[in-house]
């Protein structure tokens, strides 16, 4: 019997169900951690800001953090380019931790270049938690995409909701050990991110988007070299660094891919209908939830008094937040059932309801909440259908870049609402905050409309 020693040799593909369950698993575990680390510090950021700095730069401080979270896209999908998903979480919540250190020792020493400096490397545990979403769809099947990324979303509602009850505890447990007032929430938080990113670094093995990349390098056909004979080259895998099930040897080596930063991702998206739709979809969404959930706080102090305003502020934001994470599993339903295109359409139209309910609403406080509630949900719609759209557009060696990108994007776009909507509230008025609002989501209606290819080209679904 002959041997044809020039065939490869036939390429054991991993367990990938097993692999996105016991991932999806461990997602949903870090982001309730992760969360709680985030909210519990933000719930008590203003707070500490305006008693070390003044009541002006409070705000500031806390933009600090967004502004961080952005930035910080671009050095951790950098890493997941070409380390993976799991070194690229764990730095994320690493420099969080280190944030939340370094806020701490802000208030002690009333030191307010070190409390900026802090608010925005508190900002890597936001970072982390928004890559997590994405890390959930890297070995999805194509029909499952938007409900397992949204569920990752949602996860992130357990942790918003019980930070506030956590943030009292920290503080007077902190306290008797002679930390400042308002420092031990930031104390907490660190340790909740050391925590996730522990947990990730010894449990998020195999990494999927290093899993993801073997099975799509494993399934290209080999190119045959240039040598005399013209036969194909020895078939070889690189063994997988991050503890995860090696195939045996396949037609092409996987290699980390090199010029994957925010150029070459800029360059992708330019050339791809579908990922440009992504982004926008996720930045506009969260432009206008800012722009207008930012200065509703302000609204409700015009028409109550001081003793009511933060309770009504506390009800009114529960409900908001709630509306935008809460029903991310059945957007993520509808994400898979209905298109991708048609629930950013959905999310924006409640978008334009919420600014037109809310612009309207006058000083009706049920008839506000209803408006923030809407606004909520269009955030919901446009993030996890435009983050489903995005990751699914382009190919895996730039994917990570992309959506560093997109977080980039959005990031900035949400700050950048957050201080454009105070002027506009000091030199106009909330209705005409909401119809500014309104107006930035047309440009997002007509890029929806047009049809546009939702793979990468030569990508499988």
């Amino acid at each position: 019997m002959a041997t044809d020693l020039t065939a490869p040799r036939t390429v054991v593909r991993p367990d990938v169900a097993s692999i996105q369950r016991r991932t999806l698993r461990l997602l949903f575990t870090t982001q309730i951690i992760g969360g709680i680390g985030v909210t519990i510090g933000i719930s008590v950021g203003a707070l500490l800001a305006a008693r070390i700095a003044g009541t002006a730069v409070a705000g500031v401080a806390q933009s600090a953090g967004v502004v961080g979270a952005a930035l910080l896209a671009v050095p951790v999908t950098r890493i997941m380019a070409r380390h993976g998903r799991r070194p690229g979480l764990v730095l994320a919540y690493s420099v969080g931790a280190v944030g939340g250190v370094l806020v701490v020792l802000a208030a002690a020493t009333r030191w307010v270049p070190l409390l900026f400096l802090g608010m925005l490397l508190f900002g890597g545990g936001t970072a982390a938690n928004l890559q997590a979403r994405y890390t959930a769809v890297d070995l999805a099947e194509p029909g499952r995409r938007g409900r397992q990324l949204s569920l990752i979303v949602w996860a992130t509602t357990i942790g918003a909701v019980a930070a506030p009850n956590f943030a009292a505890l920290a503080d007077r447990v902190t306290t008797g050990w002679g930390l400042p007032a308002l420092a031990g929430p930031f104390a907490f938080s660190s340790v909740a991110f050391v925590l996730a990113a522990a947990v990730l670094l010894g449990l998020l093995r195999p990494d999927p988007l290093l899993t993801a990349r073997r099975i799509a390098a494993a399934a290209t056909p080999p190119t045959r070299d240039a040598s005399p004979t013209g036969a194909a080259p020895a078939a070889t895998v690189a063994p997988p660094a991050d503890g995860g099930v090696a195939p045996a040897a396949a037609p092409v080596r996987v290699r980390a891919p090199r010029g994957a930063g925010m150029r070459a991702a800029w360059s992708v998206v330019r050339g791809r209908p579908a990922a440009r739709l992504g982004i926008a979809a996720v930045a506009v969404g969260h432009l206008v939830m800012v722009a207008v959930m930012a200065m509703t706080p302000v609204r409700l102090g015009e028409s109550h008094a001081d003793a009511d305003v933060l309770r009504l502020v506390g009800i009114v934001l529960s409900l908001h937040i709630a509306g935008m994470y809460a029903f991310s599993p059945v957007v993520g339903w509808l994400t898979d059932r209905l298109g991708r295109r048609a629930v950013i359409l959905g999310g924006v139209g409640l978008l334009l309801a919420a600014c037109a309910v809310a612009g309207t609403a006058g000083h009706h406080t049920p008839r506000l909440s209803v408006g923030l509630v809407l606004l909520g949900l269009g955030w919901s719609g446009t993030m996890v259908a435009g983050s489903t759209l995005l990751s699914e557009s382009v190919s895996a060696d730039v994917r990570p870049s992309v959506q560093g990108l997109s977080d980039l994007i959005m990031g900035l776009a949400g700050a950048g609402a957050a201080v454009i909507s105070g002027f506009v509230m000091q030199f106009a008025s909330y209705p005409v905050l909401n119809l500014l609002a309104a107006v930035a989501v047309v440009p997002l209606v007509a890029l929806a409309l047009r049809p546009v290819p939702t793979r990468a080209p030569g990508e499988e679904g």
